[in-house]
């Protein structure tokens, strides 16, 4: 162990360190890998037309499922593959997870000996503030550097059930932290870009790894006052299934090219998402055309005919499943039962051939059927590629760009070193250490609390105020005032946990735990200096009563930031970065979710019921912070230097849609000439303060008024920086067809004739949709 940890942290060029690289690629090399499948060495298979890479995957495929006997394929469709070796086919473990770094809670990776941890990157709730889909490729490159290199040290796989890009639709969803939020469009930008920096190219069909957008669909409630994702019919509309729940599924298929669906446990009106022919064969693989395997959220096939006893019998529930198009089964249900569902005729050996041969595919796309990895693109990728100073530095970037300055009242923030020589350092979230990570996290590098990132800069006193994030009464309270009382500044870290959300863990409110209210109250009073609330959670969370606290100076969120979080949450508070991040979702107050049950599923808001609605593109009710919300340390403006005014629409049918009012009438996408109708906007923004920044540059659009309008929905973003006094040209593509058309309550997408609202940062500018023909439907 002493040596692997030697090998895991040198990074240097020395003569020593050298030295140590090659005990490690020895060790690396030998300790307990199995052999790799097609090894050119093995005379077994050296004869295999499935092992000649020189062969079209897709004969390789057929010739391998042609050795194989019926018992044999049922084991191959369960994440735990049986190994075959009269063919030198190694077991393999489909499950493991990378949802921001490799993971281990998934039984496909392991840390220990030449990789004892992995970077770890702040929780995607954060990342998502960064609103940068650059920043996500690069991430999701370095997980797939690490992850490459743990497989060729035999200790992970190649399949990772990641990224979640189910919509974070209820503020209280315990594992929202894991989705890129509330937008469909941000979550669909963010699971093609981490997607792609997985995969890599794509050059030659080849994957670098398979990544995995899970969980479709509707999947959006864990564990709430009883009703649990096994038995929750969620019950939605086509309009609202088209609009919003499956925007990032599509997405990530279509724009990602991702290789790996998985559908979810809940039941989407009445049918098991894993047992439905039209979400998964009719929608993913025929209308979206997946390259790749769907395989089944952990147990949920047996979930359907255990829990929720939607077949008679356990065959009719494998063959139900096998027929809607799942291929891979996390569990054990369709290696206890496809042979029977054979034997009485429910489905045939060739429905099992077609979900192997994706599964097959997959793994050949890998490079698992080409021998030992050395040889093979990434084959080089080892021990010294984790956690490599380049990749620590990524996630420090990451935790700093997905930081949020939600308040800054007499721009108390950034602190001074020189003015604020000693600060306070308060909160049950202060030293913390794997709270930063969130879930679904590996081993990290190393971690830097917030209190250690703070003591860099400045002399500190720290209190936690609170033992833990439920924060019992009076608990060490006045000492964390007689803290605040001595410092020149308090800094204070409250918020949540994975103890308040979490998988399975449903929040029951929006307020901050047991006492910690109180207790940013009474040490906010008893401070002599500014004070700086930093809230470290996932889901949103009421502080109304902080923003209205005069004595509250200014307000961070800051997620889970993962293994750097310490060090950037310092890197903001003393203005060494200047903060650019946006909420990636609505901040309501606790009265919404009184009113609100988790169990509604439908995102628009019905006066007539008094149901607000859900998210900032239907919800009109007061919030305590908005979407997209987010200071900066400067000051940003912005200018349309071009901004078309008008467009023409020419229709590919004769079948334009009008209704009698000139409000109502839309024009079906599919029977527009969509091509060529990118709408060109030039912004242009100007840093005019003194510090350098970035700007995050939103685009909204909203309908003409009438019977299509909504809110406003996001079409577009830009992540620029921007040195202090300078400015910077950004050009915003518009398309029609994509952004400026809605979803009718059929599920069909139209464009509305007239003229639409169009938000770019803090301009209004309106822009006439017009048809060349009107034709009569």
């Amino acid at each position: 162990m002493y040596i692997s940890m030697a090998c895991f942290k040198s990074k240097s060029l020395s003569l020593v360190a050298f030295v140590l690289v090659i005990i490690c690629a020895l060790l690396w090399v030998g300790e307990g890998r199995a052999p790799f499948a097609c090894d050119p060495n093995n005379g077994l298979t050296r004869g295999f037309k499935f092992c000649n890479t020189h062969v079209p995957i897709h004969v390789r495929v057929q010739d391998l499922i042609g050795r194989l006997t019926l018992p044999e394929k049922i084991r191959l469709v369960v994440n735990n593959a049986i190994e075959v070796p009269r063919l030198g086919i190694q077991h393999y473990e489909w499950w493991s997870e990378a949802l921001h770094g490799v993971s281990d809670v998934g039984p496909g990776a392991k840390f220990g000996g030449a990789f004892p941890g992995a970077t770890s990157f702040p929780q995607v709730i954060t990342t998502a503030a960064s609103f940068n889909q650059t920043l996500w490729q690069e991430i999701g490159q370095v997980v797939s550097d690490e992850a490459r290199a743990m497989y060729n040290g035999g200790v992970a796989g190649l399949t990772y059930w990641s990224p979640n890009v189910n919509i974070f639709r209820d503020p209280r969803w315990g594992r929202g932290q894991e989705t890129p939020g509330e937008d469909p469009l941000l979550a669909g930008k963010y699971a093609a870009s981490y997607v792609r920096g997985l995969q890599g190219d794509g050059a030659g069909n080849r994957l670098k790894v398979a990544a995995c957008c899970k969980h479709y669909t509707a999947y959006d409630l864990d564990n709430w006052k009883g009703v649990d994702r096994f038995h929750f019919n969620a019950k939605v509309s086509k309009q609202d299934l088209a609009d919003t729940y499956d925007v990032p599924f599509k997405a990530c298929v279509l724009e990602g090219k991702v290789a790996s669906v998985m559908c979810s446990y809940n039941q989407v009106n009445g049918k098991p998402t894993c047992a439905d022919p039209d979400l998964l064969r009719n929608t993913i693989r025929g209308q979206w055309r997946l390259n790749g395997y769907i395989v089944s959220d952990c147990d949920s096939v047996g979930t359907f005919y255990d829990t929720q006893h939607y077949t008679k019998t356990p065959e009719e529930a494998a063959a139900q499943a096998i027929k809607a198009g799942l291929d891979l089964d996390c569990g054990p249900f369709l290696a206890l039962y496809t042979d029977g569902a054979i034997k009485q005729g429910l489905i045939t050996e060739n429905d099992l051939n077609l979900a192997l041969a994706n599964l097959i595919t997959v793994q050949m796309r890998l490079g698992m059927f080409d021998g030992e990895p050395s040889a093979q693109p990434y084959g080089n990728l080892g021990p010294r590629d984790v956690c490599t100073p380049a990749h620590q530095q990524l996630a420090l970037e990451a935790a700093r760009q997905g930081i949020v300055l939600l308040q800054n009242n007499g721009n108390a923030l950034p602190l001074s070193p020189q003015r604020q020589r000693t600060v306070g350092v308060i909160g049950p979230n202060s030293d913390v250490t794997v709270t930063m990570i969130g879930n679904y996290a590996g081993v990290a590098c190393g971690y830097t609390t917030p209190l250690q990132g703070i003591a860099r800069y400045v002399k500190t006193i720290h209190q936690v105020g609170c033992r833990d994030v439920a924060c019992g009464a009076n608990d060490l309270f006045g000492r964390a005032e007689i803290v605040a009382r001595q410092a020149d500044a308090t800094v204070l870290v409250v918020g949540l946990d994975q103890s308040i959300e979490a998988e399975f863990r449903d929040r029951v409110g929006l307020l901050l735990p047991g006492h910690q209210q109180e207790l940013v109250s009474r040490v906010a009073r008893a401070a002599r200096g500014p004070v700086i609330l930093v809230i470290m959670s996932g889901g949103p969370v009421d502080i109304t009563f902080a923003k209205n606290d005069p004595k509250i100076s200014a307000i961070l969120w800051v997620g889970y930031p993962g293994q750097a979080g310490g060090t950037a949450i310092a890197d903001v508070i003393f203005g060494t970065i200047n903060p650019g991040g946006r909420l990636p979702n609505t901040w309501y107050p606790q009265d919404y979710v009184d009113k609100v049950p988790m169990t509604n599923m439908d995102m628009r808001a019905n006066p007539a019921s008094g149901y607000p609605g859900r998210t900032y593109r239907f919800y009109k009710g007061p919030v305590v912070f908005p979407f997209g919300h987010g200071l900066s340390y400067t000051r940003f403006t912005h200018t349309l230097a071009v901004a078309p005014k008008e467009v023409s629409l020419s229709l590919s049918s004769n079948n334009a849609f009008k209704n009698s009012t000139w409000s109502s009438k839309a024009v079906k996408v599919s029977h527009a000439n969509c091509g060529a109708l990118e709408v060109g906007f030039h912004v242009d923004v100007k840093n005019e303060g003194s510090m350098d920044g970035a700007q995050t540059l939103l685009i909204f659009s909203k309908p003409p008024e009438g019977k299509w309008a909504s809110v406003k929905q996001l079409v577009g973003f830009h992540k620029v920086h921007i040195l202090a006094g300078s400015k910077q040209r950004v050009k915003v593509g518009v398309h029609v067809c994509k952004h400026l058309s809605i979803v009718d309550e059929f599920g069909i997408k139209r464009i509305p004739i007239g003229k639409h609202e169009l938000h770019i940062g803090d301009l209004k500018h309106s822009i006439s949709v017009q048809t060349l023909d009107e034709i009569k439907n």
